[in-house]
């Protein structure tokens, strides 16, 4: 369910099969200073704490356990990379705005993350997602302003969307609407999802497939 018309049969058929197929896990990257090199192009998600990143990679890749996926909110310490057959890497990030670290352990990895997302020459497009249940906040807000300095596109992907009634899941895009539509770099596209039901699955996997080719 997206803003914009859905990805075509053929699309959707096609990057189920890529995101079926292999998916390796392949570095994890504890600080800025040991990224791994760039053999592929790249996309990114990024999102608070509990935003669904981990579980989103699994939902797109069909599978339980590729990305690790924890009820404990900032439980993810490295960004972890993903190699989607030898077509794309992606990329899990660490979540942002987690209050219960440590002020410098919290600076360290806001530091990796920001390093990663200013400094890839090959990352392609980033996956910012956003609990649909709160919207976008101010820590998620520095990120798209730093995207927007760095001019690198990201997609708004609201998370967990199954939570919400109609009413309020209409004012949770239209939220998320308006706020892309402030940034320079961001898509006017907004993509909703729910890892339970499967909303959104099949036009995530067709836009970020169609990165790869």
């Amino acid at each position: 369910m997206t803003e914009e018309a859905q990805a075509s049969v053929e699309e959707i058929e096609s990057a189920r099969r890529l995101f079926a197929g292999r998916c390796d896990f392949v570095w994890g990257a504890t600080s800025a200073q040991n990224l791994p090199a760039e053999k592929l192009d790249e996309v990114a998600f990024v999102g608070r704490s509990n935003a669904g990143k981990s579980s989103l990679v699994n939902a797109l890749t069909g599978r339980k356990a590729l990305a690790r996926v924890s009820q404990t909110p900032g439980a993810t310490r490295q960004i972890n990379f993903f190699d989607l057959g030898g077509q794309l890497m992606l990329v899990d990030l660490p979540g942002y705005g987690f209050a219960k670290r440590s002020k410098m352990e919290a600076a360290q990895w806001q530091e990796m993350i920001f390093v990663y997302l200013r400094g890839r020459a090959r990352l392609r497009r980033v996956a910012l997602l956003i609990d649909a249940r709160r919207g976008a906040m101010d820590s998620d807000r520095q990120v798209m302003e730093l995207l927007d300095r760095t001019a690198v596109s990201y997609l708004l992907v609201l998370t967990k969307v199954d939570e919400l009634d109609k009413a309020a899941l209409d004012q949770s895009r239209a939220g998320a609407t308006a706020e892309a539509a402030n940034h320079t770099a961001a898509l006017q596209q907004v993509i909703l999802t729910s890892t339970l039901s499967g909303t959104g699955i099949p036009d995530l996997r067709a836009h970020l497939a169609s990165l790869g080719r």
